[in-house]
């Protein structure tokens, strides 16, 4: 295999000339470029003038050694991999060259195969931190300064919506299943809200019984009930200036939904125990993991308290329904966690986020930060591999993102064409990062389009 203008580029640095030539007549076997140099200061000068994925480089050397080299280059060239080699292995040696960032100690006399092998790997490795880069980036582009990350059209739709409702005072109510980001986008309408400069406050009614859902939101006086020793202001009070975040607010009682919608309707309230009425100076976003109309035809759900919540409704999708945000949300979880752990884990492996794209995620975001949470705390290396995700997730065989309907309905090749185009979709056209999402090397999806381009000039 003959190298290209893009094929990967390898330096070797070792003073005995049949060494340079044959290591890199290997390399060049291999579809490499090797470039060769003398000695340590042949290198450095060498690095300085091109950048090179991974260094060969001989321990012993006259002037500056391989342990030297190895140092200078990690200080200059930080994404370039280096292997020592040498004839004078010892464990300190060893032990010293990995210390100093070395991504492998092979012997001499070599073996091709495991230099191979070890080049191989090492070029994996550079390939795993560009894709991780690639990602990070559209992660950075993706955001916009905003907290809610996301590349899915669907989702950039509703957050357009949410700013646009955000300045105004009117009820919002937040729909979407359990995980998927609704008091993320509750923070969100506040932080764009005339009210961003007051306060958050956030509470679960489905987790409260009535009564103390009720002290909760409204206070009480002294002596209201017993053990009550001394006046208490509730969360209304609380968030006086600000946004209150109901969620889970269809699982109010009836007779806490009656008072809620008082409150709405006249924007004043008492506390338990009370006879001066409060002003209720809050803005109030709710949220429900249910069908609120359901609900309201059920008989569980007031119909005139889900009209004063429902002036403008925001549907936020499941994750399963919007696979291209995976990359993304699990990169931020992983710069959280690593760093909230004090742990160097920088990178997720292809074939995990390969694994992860086959997930259906019935706990949404929240279970996808859960497993990086996970990766993090198991990983002993700088990378969140495969093996520590939980046995059977996502393994081959699941169909992620075709329906069932489709499959019923087109050929094979239309289905793989339309995934394709979802995924350029999600990614906003970069292909690097379509190719992540896909589990598919940059080369393949390539050919890919340019045959998808050649069929649509043959049938135009």
């Amino acid at each position: 295999m003959s190298p290209s203008i893009d094929s990967p580029r390898v330096l070797i640095a070792d003073d005995e000339a049949i060494a340079r030539r044959n290591l890199a007549h290997v390399l060049e076997r291999e579809g490499l470029r090797a470039d060769c140099a003398a000695n340590g200061e042949e290198a450095l000068a060498c690095l300085a003038g091109a950048h090179y994925h991974l260094l060969l480089t001989d321990l012993r050397m006259p002037g500056i050694d391989g342990l030297e080299l190895l140092r200078r280059t990690r200080e200059r060239s930080p994404d370039t991999e280096v292997v020592v080699i040498t004839a004078h292995a010892n464990t300190e040696s060893a032990v010293e060259a990995m210390k100093n960032g070395a991504f492998y100690y092979v012997e001499k006399p070599f073996r091709l195969p495991e230099v191979r092998k070890v080049v191989r790997e090492a070029l994996e490795k550079v390939a795993l931190k560009r894709e991780n880069a690639t990602l990070k980036a559209a992660l950075d582009q993706a955001t916009g300064g905003t907290r809610i990350l996301s590349n899915a059209p669907a989702m950039h739709e509703l957050l357009s919506v949410a700013s646009g409702v955000a300045p105004t005072d009117c009820n919002v109510l937040i729909v979407g299943d359990t995980g998927t980001g609704k008091e993320l986008l509750a923070r969100h309408l506040h932080e764009h809200s005339q009210r961003a400069g007051g306060p958050f406050v956030a509470i679960n009614c489905g987790a409260l019984s009535e009564e103390l859902l009720a002290n909760e939101l409204f206070g009480h006086e002294r002596g209201a009930f017993t053990g009550a020793a001394g006046a208490k202001g509730g969360l209304i009070e609380a968030a006086a200036g600000g946004t209150l975040f109901l969620d889970e607010v269809t699982e109010m009682s009836p007779a806490m939904q009656v008072k809620l919608l008082r409150v709405l309707q006249e924007r004043e309230y008492y506390r338990l125990g009370g006879t001066q009425p409060l002003s209720a100076d809050v803005r109030f976003v709710a949220a429900t993991n249910r069908d609120p109309a359901a609900r309201v035809a059920e008989g569980h759900f007031r119909q005139d308290l889900y009209f004063r919540l429902n002036v403008v409704t925001l549907h936020l999708p499941p994750l399963r329904e919007r696979r291209g945000d995976i990359p993304l949300l699990a990169l931020h979880f992983l710069s959280r966690f690593a760093l909230r752990m004090g742990k160097t884990v920088s990178e997720i492996h292809p074939e995990t986020f390969e694994r992860l794209l086959a997930h259906d995620f019935p706990g949404n975001i929240r279970e996808l930060e859960n497993l990086i949470e996970r990766g993090v705390a198991l990983a002993r290396g700088d990378a969140i591999t495969p093996d520590l995700l939980p046995p059977g997730l996502g393994e081959r065989g699941s169909v992620p993102a075709l329906t069932a309907a489709d499959a019923g309905i087109a050929p094979l090749a239309e289905m793989e064409r339309r995934h394709i185009e979802q995924a350029l979709q999600h990614t906003g056209g970069n292909r690097a990062l379509a190719a992540q999402l896909l589990g598919i090397d940059r080369v393949s999806l390539w050919r890919k389009l340019r045959r998808y381009e050649e069929e649509d000039s043959r049938a135009g």
